[in-house]
C-alpha cells in the first residue's frame, strides 16, 4: 500500500516525484543494454555528483573505458583498456565519443533524460499505463507523448518503466515523430547510493 501510494496522482506527478528522487541520489551504477537501428551496445556505467562519469564498454568495443569529469569538462578514452595505449584526452563533443544518435556523454546520465522528457511534458501529455513487471521488478509505464510535430532531441514519444521502489527508470523506448521507435534501453543490475571510489574517475 505504501508503494501504491508513492505512485498515486495524475501522470506529471508521477514523474515529478521520479526527478525529485534521483536529485537526492548521489551515486549509481547500472548495465545499460542499448538496441537501435546502428546495433547494440553493452555498457556498465558509472554516475557520481555533480556529474562524473564512467563508462566500460562491453560491446561493441570490449574493454574501451571512458571516463568524463565535470571539472575539467573533458573525455579520457582507452581505447584498449584503462592504462594502455593510448590514451586520448577529447571534448564531450568529439565525434568518437558520442553515440550514433548524437548523444554527448556530458548528457548521458538519468538525470539528462528526466530533463528531455520534461521538456517533451511542457509541450505535450502524460498518461500512466499502470503496473508493469520489468525483469522480475514491479514498475509503474509512463507515456510521454509530444504536440504533433514536437520533438526534443528528435524524441517525439518516450515509454519510461519506473521502477516502483526506487522510482528510477529500468526500461526507456524512445519513437520519432511517425512512432517509429530510435532506441530501446534497459538498466539492468542497478544499485543506488553505492560508494563509487574517486580513482573510478580519476584514474
Amino acid at each position: 500500500m505504501l508503494l501504491a501510494a508513492a505512485f498515486a496522482g495524475p501522470p506529471p506527478d508521477l514523474l515529478a516525484r521520479a526527478i525529485a528522487h534521483f536529485r537526492a541520489v548521489d551515486t549509481y551504477r547500472v548495465t545499460l543494454h542499448a538496441v537501435h537501428a546502428d546495433g547494440e551496445e553493452q555498457i556498465r556505467y558509472y554516475y557520481k555528483k555533480p556529474g562524473f562519469v564512467r563508462m566500460e564498454f562491453i560491446r561493441p568495443h570490449p574493454g574501451a573505458v571512458l571516463v568524463y569529469s565535470p571539472v575539467t569538462r573533458r573525455v579520457r578514452l582507452w581505447p584498449f583498456g584503462e592504462g594502455r595505449f593510448p590514451e586520448l584526452d577529447l571534448s564531450p563533443r568529439n565525434p568518437l565519443v558520442r553515440s550514433p544518435r548524437g548523444q554527448n556523454v556530458d548528457r548521458s546520465d538519468v538525470g539528462a533524460l528526466f530533463e528531455n522528457v520534461r521538456s517533451l511534458l511542457r509541450h505535450g501529455r502524460a498518461e500512466a499505463m499502470g503496473e508493469d513487471s520489468v525483469a522480475g521488478r514491479a514498475t509503474q509505464h509512463l507515456v510521454i507523448v509530444g504536440a504533433p510535430g514536437f520533438t526534443i532531441a528528435g524524441v517525439h514519444r518516450y515509454d519510461l518503466w519506473l521502477d516502483t521502489s526506487m522510482q528510477f527508470p529500468l526500461k526507456v523506448i524512445s519513437r520519432d515523430r511517425d512512432d517509429a521507435v530510435i532506441e530501446t534501453v534497459t538498466l539492468d543490475a542497478l544499485e543506488v547510493d553505492v560508494p563509487l571510489a574517486d580513482t573510478l574517475f580519476n584514474p
